[in-house]
């Protein structure tokens, strides 16, 4: 992998000579961390929105320092087509990317970094054994149409080797030399689809190659994966022809029905946290096994429900979902299983069907199981055993085929040791858990759901809104005691609510009651009145910062991340300095992000 692949772009370069004041200021207005600094034409250094903030925090007359004298020497410049393993490992801590005296991106070799690129080396040599060991012919052809893989399958079906084959050679080189009759890659690049053709090699060989092009953000083909099967027989070619071209149109359909139901989950993920979620989701979908879906009231396990049955073969089937703690006890039992008719005074005289038979072929979302009734708890766990229900006034059993997702905000284990919820239904239902964490636990989410809430209520309402930097900050600073339903209806509100077209810090203030940026809190200046010795300064320092930090950002992983330490670090600092308290003093509702 070369280092231009998992670069950030430059977008600015700054002057060596520029003040503080307006580094930070440029900073902010590019929306980034980091910069390579320019003195005399030439690049001379990195500066990072981490440097600065630390430099504001520790001296009084930081305005006046420029940017040459805080900016870090610790970078190194290269090629952007630079193997990574060559320079990941050298020890400086950034790397610019130039290319004729031009900086084009930049990399911060952070230790999340590394990890990152030690577990897709894993993944990659993974991947290399796989393709090696299948049965099939593998070929891979960059967007130039040069070969730059074969697989040792494509050699045994062939009778060539990789050198006789052409790696490493354009593919219309590889025709004129008569090595293949044709080259489906270069269909491919030409038409700029999947193409299936029968190929004869040299060796007398005839073969069925199918091509499917990769694309780009820019949709510009990349590489061209070819499949090659061995069809010696004429009869066979003909039937796998055909029987590609089919798969070929499913394989479009089944892409078109995936994009759309991606579509019509509306999903706005970045944490790793969300994502291992749906990874999960992902998993489960393909299979008929009950569902447990656990977290705090507003956090989304609807949407998770929704996006499990979307993903599944279920999905032209019905979606159900009823909320356990809304309908009165007397009618739940109505509503789900249905009755006969006469069954109650009051009931129809034609009966009614519940909704486990409406959700037949489908899925049936029980929301907020732990408010159940026991009596009815011992009702579903027969339908969830023998997957038939009978109606209330009925002994005939009905078949049915109804995959069950269940939810609560609730500890169920705690109310089965209360006796108000029961023990073999949690464990029947509780086959496959998916615990959603709190929007407080994803700060990386904050940002992309507001974005997608204000586009949603803007067109709704047919307003022009857009947030302020200073609002993203609050926002991802806040606590969210009701998760996503809470940030989407604060965005709504803003939207109807806010004269102005910028939403800006003081529209949110008497929303969440939190500062609205570090102007907002109070400067403490640290005053020296005595020699001490300088170990116990830095000590006393370093005590200052990080309470500084948990009192602005509330979180210790937002704090770790703006003083440029591992959060380990800084869980060990809370406890050595005794600064649990600042989390409960300015932030009570994040007390436990103290032990995350």
């Amino acid at each position: 992998m070369q280092i231009h692949q998992v670069a950030s772009p430059i977008k600015n370069l700054i002057d060596a000579g520029m003040n503080m004041r307006k580094a930070l200021e440029l900073l902010q207005s590019m929306d980034t961390e980091l910069l390579p600094v320019i003195d005399n034409g030439e690049i001379s250094g990195i500066i990072t929105m981490h440097m600065v903030m630390k430099h504001i925090l520790l001296n009084r007359e930081w305005e006046h320092t420029t940017v040459k004298e805080l900016a870090s020497k610790n970078y190194l410049i290269v090629d952007p087509f630079t193997p990574i393993e060559k320079i990941i490992y050298r020890g400086e801590k950034y790397i610019i990317l130039a290319k004729d005296g031009n900086a084009a991106g930049v990399v911060h070799l952070n230790d999340t970094f590394v990890k990152m690129y030690e577990k897709m080396a894993e993944v990659n040599g993974e991947l290399e054994g796989i393709i090696e060991s299948m049965h099939d012919g593998i070929g891979v052809a960059d967007g130039e149409g040069r070969i730059v893989r074969l697989n040792k399958s494509y050699e045994r079906i062939t009778g060539l080797n990789k050198e006789e084959a052409g790696l490493g050679k354009l593919l219309t080189e590889v025709e004129k030399e008569g090595v293949i009759s044709q080259s489906v890659a270069l269909q491919v690049l030409k038409k700029k689809q999947p193409v299936t053709i029968s190929q004869r090699i040299k060796t007398g060989i005839e073969i069925l190659a199918t091509g499917i092009p990769v694309l780009n953000a820019e949709g510009k083909i990349t590489r061209v994966i070819v499949n090659f099967r061995d069809l010696s027989e004429l009869n066979r070619l003909r039937e796998e022809i055909n029987k590609s071209k089919n798969l070929s149109a499913r394989y479009h359909v089944e892409l078109e029905t995936l994009r759309a139901q991606l579509r019509r989950t509306n999903l706005s993920v970045k944490s790793p946290e969300m994502s291992r979620v749906f990874e999960l989701s992902n998993l489960i979908a393909s299979v008929d096994t009950t569902v447990l879906i656990t977290g705090e009231s507003g956090v989304g396990k609807e949407v998770i429900a929704r996006y499990i049955h979307n993903m599944s073969h279920r999905s032209n089937g019905p979606f159900i979902q009823i909320n356990c703690g809304a309908i009165p006890d007397n009618l739940l039992e109505s509503e789900l299983f249905g009755y006969e008719g006469g069954a109650f005074t009051g009931a129809s005289k034609d009966g009614k069907p519940g909704l486990f038979e409406v959700a037949n072929n489908g899925t049936i979302f029980l929301d907020e199981i732990a408010e159940m009734p026991l009596n009815l708890q011992v009702k579903l766990l027969c339908a969830l055993q023998n997957h038939e229900i009978c109606r209330i006034g009925s002994t005939k059993p009905i078949k049915l085929d109804v995959r069950i997702i269940a939810a609560t905000n609730k500890n169920i284990e705690i109310l089965m040791k209360q006796g108000r919820f029961r023990e073999d239904l949690f464990y029947r239902l509780n086959v496959v858990p998916v615990k959603i964490p709190p929007l407080r636990e994803r700060i990386e989410d904050i940002l992309p759901l507001s974005i997608e809430f204000l586009t949603k209520f803007n067109e709704k309402y047919s307003r022009k809104k857009r947030f302020d930097l200073n609002v993203v900050q609050a926002l991802e600073n806040y606590s969210w005691p009701g998760n996503i339903r809470q940030l989407e209806n604060l965005i709504e509100s803003l939207v109807i609510t806010t004269q102005e077209d910028l939403i800006k810090p003081q529209h949110i203030a008497n929303y969440l009651k939190i500062p609205t940026g570090s102007q907002d809190v109070e400067r403490e200046d640290i005053i020296i009145n005595d020699i001490i010795p300088l170990k116990s300064a830095l000590s006393i320092v370093e005590k200052e910062l990080v309470k500084r930090a948990l009192k602005i950002h509330g979180t210790t992983r937002k704090a770790a991340s703006v003083l440029g330490v591992g959060h380990s670090s800084i869980i060990r600092k809370v406890e050595k300095y005794k600064l649990a308290q600042e989390l409960v003093k300015y932030h009570p509702r994040k007390i436990d992000d103290k032990v995350e």
